[in-house]
């Protein structure tokens, strides 16, 4: 059985991801507080895998967990584009009209923005996690009080769902990644072809110095698909460049790679693994 550490409680985002990224294998599903939990899990179990999300269609990056990778050192196995569809749920018996307040994650609150307008005499409160919101009303029994959740949340805590696809833009995705120790990435990559790569690099201050590595990454036909800058703490008004990278020769990418180094003042492969499929549920 493989055991997969998240951020949050059961029936949050982050397990349902995995347990879509795993489809039809056996998981434990290891619930965390903070992403930073998470690798403290996998430091404690070894051969225990992580997934934490890394950027949403509607909310844009999570680029502390870009600088988590980076620090922690654990190579990324693979990635998984999962739906978020948000619904409202709240104790058994109440309408819409009886609630008085709305919790979820601040994230979340944002992407049922639209919903929420129609109820202006509803309070919001953000809270730290869509699952644990729904969790809290179930555990202490709060009439009067709805959770923005997914529909997972709602069952797994008795709660009775109110509204569904309440998300403002119904092309809401969440990307997350999967990662591990080494030997563990070897295990779950065994028969995948790789064709996707996270690559972080910082830059010397020269003119051009981007457009130099873009340009050579053009040559060898390596597809950009993102590319983030993040401040260096404790250098002023330096970068380094975390970028996503798609090829369809994995020579070319590694040959890519080295004839970039020149020109690069630090660089750090996050991992190469395969593109990931998308999920509507």
């Amino acid at each position: 059985m493989k055991k997969v550490a998240i951020q949050g409680v059961l029936g949050a985002y982050h397990g349902i991801a995995a347990e879509n990224y795993f489809e039809g294998e056996d998981i434990e599903i290891v619930p965390c507080f903070t992403f930073r939990d998470i690798f403290s899990s996998i430091q404690k179990d070894p051969n225990m895998i992580g997934i934490m999300a890394i950027e949403n269609t509607i909310a844009g990056s999570l680029l502390p967990n870009y600088e988590l990778l980076k620090t922690h050192k654990l190579p990324i196995a693979g990635e998984f584009k999962q739906r978020i569809s948000h619904c409202l749920a709240a104790l058994p018996g109440q309408t819409i009209h009886d609630i008085k307040e709305i919790s979820s994650h601040p994230i979340a609150l944002m992407q049922c923005v639209d919903f929420l307008d129609t109820f202006p005499n509803i309070k919001v409160v953000e809270h730290e996690d869509t699952a644990l919101a729904a969790k809290d009303i179930a555990e202490e029994k709060l009439q009067g009080h709805a959770a923005i959740c997914s529909e997972k949340a709602a069952q797994i805590y008795g709660l009775e769902i109110l509204a569904r696809g309440i998300e403002t833009n119904k092309h809401n995705f969440t990307r997350f990644l999967i990662f591990a120790n080494k030997w563990v990435v070897n295990e779950l990559q065994k028969e995948n072809v790789l064709n996707k790569s996270s690559v972080v690099f910082t830059l010397p201050h020269t003119e051009g110095s981007l457009s130099h590595v873009l340009s050579v990454l053009s040559f060898y036909n390596i597809n950009l698909t993102k590319i983030q800058s993040l401040p260096i703490i404790g250098r002023e008004w330096e970068y380094q460049f975390y970028v996503d990278l798609k090829y369809a020769d994995y020579t070319r990418y590694q040959q890519s790679l080295d004839a970039i180094r020149p020109l690069v003042s630090e660089m750090k492969v996050l991992g190469d693994y395969t593109d990931g499929k998308q999920s509507e549920i």
